[in-house]
């Protein structure tokens, strides 16, 4: 059923929801379930080699969120921040009779483990965030996560390069625009360069799988009094994770409980989320590649990683735990770059 080939051992199924129908990888037959969620310009491809690695006695499942994939073709209301995701998982594993799993995130699906755990942290048992998105929204935010402007202007559809959402709509495979190839933004971006990784057509091929248009990604932006003249309309996952509807998701995680143990995976080059973040208009601003900047006193860069670190922290005072792992040489999807060090970690807090 996956457009994509998959690796031997790992099955492709469609599952009917209350809410949409949902394609969705599977490794394993029986033991304890190990719910996988994939970022922005990706799908659930990206998680084969990581689910096929798992240790006996676990059964990996990786769905396409909505708007990526082979997964219905539902829109996103993005006014809901992360909730449509969270609500399209919880009514998945409600589908398939799972009650208890582990959770494993990247990128924005890092984003939406925070909004996940709040929803039900008691029917989770573990939870693995590689480079989350922060639960303040991407951009557009200031160090202790309030919004630099109430309408979000600075994150959103807006700040998004259209050309590379157009060439994604067009299913480019070239590397003929230095800026904007989607070929050329992964192997520049979700890992560090010279690394190339085996699959890389199939990893290709789930970039090229996100659902694109002005009501899917990046979704659509209005116009804004504020720098750079625009703020997240209501549609698309970009306009989902911005800072104009992360809303409470921070506070909700730290005071969940029972507080399920956490661990975050990170590289020590990525570009993407990080405390000087390369897709940050503040720092690209900064840097005078976007005109008209109001200066860091307006409008600050969003300090990424110390903001995961600053919510996981109030969430192991409040008597949770994590535990930080920083991967050496490695950029956004350490999982991909560096398999044996993820798993390394990634196996024994699975086991716990």
């Amino acid at each position: 059923m996956a457009s994509i080939p998959t690796l031997d051992g790992v099955r492709s199924r469609m599952v009917d929801t209350p809410r949409l129908r949902t394609h969705v990888l599977e490794t394993g037959s029986d033991g304890d379930v190990v719910l996988f969620i994939h970022g922005n310009a990706s799908s659930s491809t990206f998680w084969e080699e990581t689910m096929l690695a798992l240790p006996a006695g676990y059964r990996g499942l990786a769905p396409d969120l909505r708007g990526y994939g082979d997964t219905e073709d539902v829109l996103i209301d993005a006014t809901r921040g992360v909730q449509d995701w969270v609500d399209d998982l919880l009514a998945l594993v409600d589908t398939l009779g799972i009650e208890r799993f582990h959770a494993v995130g990247h990128s924005l699906g890092g984003a939406v483990l925070f909004g996940l755990v709040a929803a039900r942290p008691a029917a989770i048992r573990s939870v693995t965030m590689v480079a989350p998105g922060s639960p303040y929204g991407f951009g557009g935010s200031r160090p202790d996560g309030t919004p630099v402007f109430a309408d979000g202007a600075g994150s959103g559809a807006g700040v998004v390069n259209p050309d590379f959402a157009r060439l994604i709509g067009e299913g480019d495979r070239s590397e003929d625009n230095p800026q904007a190839s989607p070929r050329v933004v992964m192997n520049s971006f979700y890992w560090k360069p010279p690394f190339r990784p085996a699959r890389e057509e199939a990893l290709l091929s789930s970039v090229l799988s996100e659902k694109v248009g002005p009501e899917r990604y990046p979704g659509d932006a209005v116009p804004s009094e504020n720098w750079p003249g625009s703020a997240p309309g209501v549609y698309g996952p970009v306009n989902a994770i911005s800072a104009r509807y992360a809303g409470d998701l921070a506070e909700r995680f730290v005071a969940v409980d029972p507080k399920p143990p956490v661990l975050w995976v990170r590289g020590d080059s990525d570009q993407i989320v990080a405390d000087q973040s390369f897709f940050d208009i503040a720092v690209l601003g900064g840097m005078d590649l976007v005109p008209g900047y109001p200066g860091a006193e307006v409008f600050p860069n969003q300090p990424m990683v110390s903001q995961v670190r600053d919510v996981l922290t109030r969430y192991a005072d409040g008597g949770g735990r994590f535990e930080e792992l920083v991967i050496e040489d490695a950029g956004h999807t350490p999982y991909v770059e560096k398999p044996e060090a993820f798993a390394a970690a990634f196996h024994p807090h699975l086991r716990g």
